[in-house]
């Protein structure tokens, strides 16, 4: 384990990955361009049949692997993280990638605070992502820092978290998703506390089709429901949120003149993002406002671009 003197200056880093040669070498070479130069890489690859692994070894990453029979998203986090060897522990999508060369520094610099047990960052779409998804990533992640957050959202695709907490509560291994939300829950239970860092920004390359986009909300929905087995979302919940966030969508997108290229997108994403979160539930019970309003928002727009840092984005070649 590092000393306490090192939390600044050095991280492990899980990646989980299958199939994802198109996207994991632009994240590592983000990584290998970070102000933290000593970053331990660990990979969890899944079962691929491309070249993910090789590119990850190229760059120095430990390559472990999981039989895809045996793969959940807790499962494939706790043999990472039980590999690492450092108390700080960044977890990334293998499709992410940072945008700016301190991504890490900023991640891990809420830690010289004692009780915080996990943060995470920014995430933004790329130019192919839907614009339904770039108006969930504007409301899911604000630009205003938050020291300790009173609710336990959070996500894995850009997280860093402090495994000597870890040790203890390790991820579930037997939700289909949220594993993240579930973590964060019992840590701020437990008196710890959780960090929203939005310098620590990644673009996060989602390209969905239709039935991917289902697929993901009903899994988060089915597991949100074993977080919170109260929670609900009935059939006027879907009807009223995918025709509440199609209608904003498009007012969004006729300002920004992005109507035409993103009509039929806006309609099917949103049908499917509640059509599947609707089939996870079906049942009923009470949520916290703030918690009901970060995963099913259906009012708040993409904001325009806040004031560029004063860093230099981390320029990758096309």
């Amino acid at each position: 384990m590092e000393s306490d003197s090192n939390w600044m200056s050095s991280c492990s880093l899980v990646i989980r990955a299958f199939n994802e040669e198109r996207h994991i070498g632009r994240l590592l070479e983000g990584v290998r361009r970070q102000t933290i130069q000593d970053v331990e890489i660990i990979l969890v690859d899944s079962g691929s049949t491309d070249a993910t692994a090789a590119i990850a070894a190229h760059y120095g990453a430990r390559v472990m692997h999981i039989p895809p029979e045996e793969f959940t998203f807790g499962r494939s986090l706790n043999l990472g993280l039980a590999a690492a060897t450092r108390d700080l522990v960044a977890i990334a999508s293998a499709h992410v990638y940072p945008v700016y060369p301190d991504w890490l520094e900023r991640l891990l610099s809420p830690f010289a605070d004692p009780v915080v047990a996990l943060t995470y960052g920014k995430q933004r779409g790329d130019v192919n992502s839907k614009f339904s998804e770039h108006q969930i990533f504007a409301r899911w992640y604000p630009e205003e820092t938050v020291a300790r957050q009173s609710h336990p959202f959070c996500n894995n695709a850009n997280t860093v978290i402090r495994r000597s907490v870890w040790r203890a509560h390790p991820y579930d291994e037997t939700l289909t998703g949220l594993e993240d939300l579930a973590w964060a829950k019992w840590a701020q239970e437990q008196g710890h506390a959780i960090a929203y860092v939005p310098e620590a920004e990644v673009v996060h390359v989602h390209n969905e089709t239709p039935r991917g986009v289902l697929n993901r909300y009903r899994r988060e929905g089915m597991a949100f429901k074993r977080i919170y087995p109260e929670a609900h979302f009935s059939l006027y919940d879907f009807v009223r949120s995918t025709f509440a966030s199609i209608g904003f969508d498009l007012l969004h997108a006729a300002r920004l003149r992005r109507f035409g290229r993103s009509f039929l997108s806006i309609f099917w994403f949103r049908f499917s993002q509640f059509w599947g979160t609707y089939q996870g539930y079906r049942h009923s019970s009470l949520l916290t406002p703030d918690l009901r309003q970060t995963f099913y928002y259906h009012v708040g727009w993409e904001k325009p671009v806040s004031e560029k840092r004063d860093v230099e984005p981390i320029r990758y070649n096309e």
